[in-house]
């Protein structure tokens, strides 16, 4: 039997390493910018065409590359980081192992323009799916200019399976997010189609950096932490009750100046919210922890986001308790602190000799105003408390009497006089008759399935009603969220909205779809645009079914709400129009209905 294992061919085992590395363009602008970074640059230009798609342009003004080191960099393992086993355990930079630019060479088109400033002539580097370097002098500014273009031409299948551009446009935009939130320091600005969409400026804090990329509204809702260990250093900030949301929190954290996910300590900071608020809310926050280089392992993953702590539960107990303290520090200053700067300090008594006498309260404890009119209060008229009212009352309560009265009527009367549907309220359960004997409904699910197909309905046929606002609610987007707003714009207006970008990430809403009045429309399009997040450039109609879905979920009643007879019987209505369906749109059960036997069978 021949030998069945062989090396494979530098050209395919490229491709396969470049799959580690390089998963999207977002893959691609966080590698740059990392490298921008560790070269020392202070300001950095990305430039997109087609949400990187077909071009990545990055520029920056950091030291640059000699000839000799432009063409090394291509080469897998090649990077000026690590020389040692020991250095992986004392990593300072962000790219370190040496693949960034081979990987990506070996998936696009790459163009690379780099000059030293003691230099005069610099140099360009052409690469073309991975194949044999070409270089030529240029004449450039100093820094590095690095243009990708095609990315994934030559893995067809890969490139396919791209999201919209909005979606890599978004993922783009919070891995900008992620490395700006960390380094205040750096300039950056984001060009798309020749538009710039971004525009950060060098500032002085941690604080304004966030306010720059989230707008100044988030300033007020920011809780400062700050600790102080041999473990661990914290600091940053976490979310007043008031700044929590559903969906969209801003959650970043930071270790040694890189971003990192943790579900581990994401649970570390959401446990000092519980019971402080609604268990469907999350906090923002936005923590640096800063450790022993030695302490941690940031090579476990090939994107660099998941970091092994060597002491994680330590680390865990240290950050809980900084959350904590930070939390309870703030709902103390929300009572009221009266300024006691100069008041006199009174001092309990404790001479033996000064007596107190405890005051004495007198009361008569068979006194009833509303049955003698000698002890009537004043202006209270006759002591026939039902007469004061003019009979009034009376009428009310047997109003009350005859509505609660209503699904116990005659059913034969009800149905065929008026068609009215014998139903009554059993928590958030409205249970009334059906053709197979009783059915038990689940209000919210019912109320959810209605809208639904409602908004879907008049968003097709083009019916949708728009409410406008008096006054028009300003919101302020992420430059992540402002990516994703710019490509379902279209959808959002078929279906009632009325939007006016403002700039800077800044949104008008002038009007919202009919029926959603008095509703938190912040929160409402925070929470349609994420709903479209994993939405490929194909899929319009099921963009279209997120978005009804979300504002159905909005504007369905709560399973708390106590229901009138007559707006239970026209939910089950609406519901029989529907085609009475026994799921709504997520799969849930909506009903249950037993027959006349089985229900015998429970006697």
């Amino acid at each position: 039997m021949d030998d069945v294992v062989r090396l494979l061919p530098e050209s395919v085992s490229s491709r396969i390493a470049a799959g580690e590395v390089v998963l999207r363009p977002a893959s691609v602008v966080k590698e740059m910018l990392e490298n921008a970074i560790d070269a020392g640059a202070t300001s950095v230009r990305i430039i997109l065409t087609d949400a990187g798609r077909t071009a990545i342009q990055i520029v920056d003004n950091g030291m640059g590359m000699s000839v000799a080191d432009a063409l090394l960099a291509f080469q897998r393992h090649a990077t000026s980081k690590i020389s040692t086993p020991e250095d992986l355990y004392s990593l300072s930079t962000f790219g370190f192992r040496g693949e960034a630019l081979a990987s990506i060479a070996a998936v696009s088109e790459v163009q690379l323009r780099t000059r030293r400033e003691e230099d005069e002539i610099g140099t360009c580097v052409t690469i073309h799916g991975g194949g044999t370097p070409v270089q030529e002098p240029v004449s450039c500014p100093k820094g590095c200019d690095f243009t990708v273009k095609n990315l994934f031409f030559n893995l067809p299948a890969r490139r396919k399976f791209l999201k919209s551009n909005q979606t890599e446009l978004s993922n783009i935009m919070k891995e900008v997010e992620r490395i700006a939130l960390v380094h205040p320091e750096l300039a950056v600005s984001v060009f798309h189609q020749n538009n710039e969409i971004l525009s950060l400026q060098t500032v002085s804090s941690f604080k304004q950096r966030i306010a720059a990329v989230f707008g100044n509204g988030i300033n007020k809702s920011l809780i400062p932490v700050s600790t102080e260990t041999s473990a661990v250093s914290i600091s940053g900030y976490v979310s007043t009750f008031d700044g929590v949301k559903k969906k969209g929190a801003e959650q970043f954290f930071f270790v040694n100046g890189r971003y990192m996910r943790h579900p581990y300590f994401h649970k570390a900071v959401l446990e000092p919210y519980e019971n402080l608020i609604p268990v469907s809310e999350q906090p923002s926050y936005f923590l640096f922890l800063t450790v022993p280089a030695d302490s941690i392992d940031v090579n476990i993953h090939p994107a660099k986001t998941e970091i092994k702590f060597e002491e994680e539960q330590l680390v865990w107990k240290i950050l809980n308790a900084a959350v904590r303290e930070a939390v309870g520090r703030y709902e103390g200053t929300t009572s009221i602190d009266f300024d006691t700067e100069g008041m006199p300090d009174i001092p309990v008594m404790s001479d033996p000799a000064v007596q107190v006498r405890q005051p004495k309260v007198s009361y008569n404890p068979t006194y009833n105003p509303f049955n003698s009119v000698s002890e009537k209060p004043r202006n209270s008229g006759n002591g026939d408390w039902t007469k004061l009212f003019g009979g009034v009352l009376d009428s009310k309560l047997k109003e009350a009497s005859q509505d609660y009265e209503k699904p116990f009527a005659s059913e034969s009367a009800l149905e065929k006089s008026s068609g009215i549907i014998p139903c009554f309220q059993y928590g958030g359960y409205i249970v009334t008759k059906s053709d197979r004997g009783v059915m038990i409904a689940d209000q919210r699910r019912a109320h959810i399935t209605i809208l639904y197909n409602r908004y879907l309905s008049q968003q097709r046929s083009g019916e949708s009603a728009s409410q406008g606002l008096l006054f028009p609610e300003i919101m302020q987007l992420s430059p992540s969220d402002s990516a994703l707003l710019a490509g379902c714009e279209e959808e959002l207006f078929s279906f009632g909205f009325d939007l006016s970008d403002m700039g800077h990430g800044a949104v008008a809403i002038q009007g919202v779809p009919a029926g959603l009045e008095g509703k938190d429309y912040g929160a409402l399009l925070t929470d349609l645009l994420h709903s479209v997040t994993d939405g490929v450039q194909e899929e319009s109609d099921k963009r279209r079914e997120r978005m009804a879905l979300s504002m159905a979920r909005i504007a369905a009643v709560s399973s708390t709400k106590v229901l009138s007879v007559a707006e239970m019987q026209d939910l089950i209505g609406a519901l029989i129009q529907c085609g009475l369906p026994n799921r709504t749109p997520e799969g849930k059960v909506i009903y249950i209905a037993m027959d006349d036997g089985e229900l015998s069978s429970h006697f």
